[in-house]
């Protein structure tokens, strides 16, 4: 595999100084190559495809990120549950209940658990400091197994304190198992939310434009070393409204969403046992390619700007590549390519650039939850993120969105910014780039829970943190994560104006006087409920 990155290293060297959508394209080409198999996360693939990115970061002249190495390591399980002996199993007021997989409850995860311990429900599972809410008051749930709604209260609320119709950070899984490990929980229950205009975890998944499952069949992996460490299981409404016995799901979820105070309690008399068993599970190393730009102001130097994507794919299944050419050999060229340029240019920025490009994306944003746990530039002094994945296709409904979101007739021209909701300073400095590009920018994706799109991408894990940061993302399409996403389809003019704009924007963000500021609630008043 190093013989394939050098002789592609060689070839594209003799393009020399013919930069932009020439470059970017012979860097495509190498990576939805069928030497690299789609580049699944674990695979030998992947791997070749870090090794080239690095060997272009140090040949643009970037330091290395992490040390005197270009690639940031880290761990991952690869596991595959055996479903005969990973079980729930409820205590209901003595009345015991053997869950069917698939039907009362779904889910796995990295390592074999055998645990039983008494249930408290605890609302949405939200600790929220800056809306005045918290589902974890007046109750304790140290050592026990918590059962908690999906998403947020006030949902379907225009003009709710939780982002109106949209998300913030506090209704994906992952942030609520976080949150009640936090609270000393040993494991958690989620329920779909009672109120919910959407489809359920238990619905039929849905399917490509071919009829074939958007996912290949390949083991899920997950971080060995970093947090969540309690098992999280998704349960039906049924088995949630047995747990609750006294308390009906759609009335309690009326009431809250009138009132936005927590109403949380113990369950008396439940408990849950859950076993979990994997048939296989091995270990393997992912990396993310770092490639640094030092500032240039003695001072301001310690301040980052990131600038990032992800490379990894679906490999391949039933002897068919996913080339992965806009999700996100995309984004990984456009950054690749705004490396050559800062690094090449006469005039180096006052602030320090950070380039990374993100391994096992495609695995719950493995890579990008790996760096905020482990930052190369400390967190508290990255002022912004421009995170760049699939911005080389034009918009179009994939059948989870049919009748849910809009779609223009013309998305030639369209960018899509998400998470700028934490940032109106990072909006305003995109759109004011903006006005030499010529990109027409929308932000509907910040405010409807359609496609869940906040959680999707790794621009969220620096949320989380605090960290301004946004998702220029150009939309889905027919195709998305099916092997028929391939080069000759992507739009290369929109994808050299959005490489352009992030280009932009780094530049401006990396010498301002002024940098984003992070707004947990975005000036919207909290109601109390009083």
């Amino acid at each position: 595999m190093r013989l394939i990155v050098a002789l592609l290293v060689m070839a594209r060297g003799l393009l020399g100084q013919d930069i932009e959508i020439a470059q970017m394209k012979a860097d495509l080409q190498f990576l939805t190559s069928d030497a690299l198999a789609g580049r699944q996360s674990l695979e030998p693939g992947a791997a070749a495809a870090a090794e080239y990115i690095a060997v272009e970061f140090r040949k643009a002249g970037l330091q290395p990120g992490n040390g005197d190495s270009y690639l940031q390591q880290f761990a991952l399980a690869a596991y595959r549950a055996d479903p005969s002996a990973s079980t729930l199993t409820v205590n209901i007021q003595g009345a015991v209940v053997n869950c069917q997989r698939g039907k009362d409850f779904q889910g796995t995860f990295k390592d074999d658990v055998n645990m039983s311990a008494p249930v408290t429900f605890a609302g949405y599972g939200i600790t929220a400091p800056e809306y005045g809410y918290d589902d974890y008051t007046g109750i304790d749930v140290k050592g026990r197994i918590v059962l908690v709604f999906d998403h947020e209260p006030q949902e379907n609320d225009a003009q709710s304190v939780f982002n109106g119709a949209g998300f913030t950070r506090y209704a994906t899984r992952r942030v609520k198992a976080l949150n009640a490990e936090q609270h000393g929980a040993i494991g958690i229950l989620v329920a779909d939310d009672p109120l919910r205009q959407h489809a359920s975890v238990f619905d039929p998944p849905a399917t490509t434009a071919n009829g074939a499952s958007a996912r290949r069949n390949a083991p899920p992996q997950a971080l060995i070393d970093d947090p969540p460490w309690i098992p999280t299981l998704a349960i039906s409404d049924a088995l949630a409204a047995k747990l609750l016995a006294r308390r009906n799901p759609t009335e309690w979820a009326e009431a809250v969403d009138k009132s936005l105070k927590p109403d949380s309690f113990e369950l008396k008399e439940a408990s849950a046992e859950i076993h979990n068993a994997n048939a296989e599970r091995h270990r393997g190393i992912s990396a993310n390619v770092v490639g640094l730009l030092e500032g240039s102001d003695p001072v301001l130097q310690r301040e980052t700007i990131l600038v990032t994507a992800h490379y990894d794919h679906l490999g391949a299944a039933n002897g068919e590549v996913y080339p992965g050419a806009n999700d996100n050999g995309s984004g990984t060229v456009a950054v690749m390519e705004i490396a050559r340029q800062l690094a090449h240019t006469a005039s180096r920025p006052k602030r320090s650039i950070l380039f990374i490009v993100f391994g096992s994306e495609e695995e719950g944003l493995a890579g990008s939850y790996h760096y905020v746990e482990h930052p190369l530039r400390p967190l508290n002094t990255t002022r912004a993120i421009l995170n760049l994945d699939m911005i080389a296709r034009n918009e179009a409904h994939i059948p989870q969105d049919q009748g849910l979101i809009n779609i223009g007739a013309d998305t030639s021209n369209d960018l899509q910014l998400i998470g700028t909701f934490y940032s109106p300073d990072l909006e305003k400095a995109i759109r004011e780039e903006n006005r030499a590009i010529g990109l027409r920018i929308d932000t509907k994706f910040d405010h409807t829970i359609v496609l869940n799109a906040l959680f999707r991408c790794d621009h969220f894990p620096f949320l989380l943190h605090d960290v301004p940061a946004a998702w220029f993302f150009a939309g889905w399409h027919p195709g998305y994560h099916e092997p028929s996403d391939t080069m000759e389809k992507l739009n290369y003019p929109k994808m050299e104006k959005i490489a352009r704009l992030a280009l932009r924007t780094a530049i401006a963000l990396a010498n301002s006087p002024d940098t984003p500021r992070f707004n947990a609630a975005n000036g919207r008043p909290v109601r109390t409920g009083e």
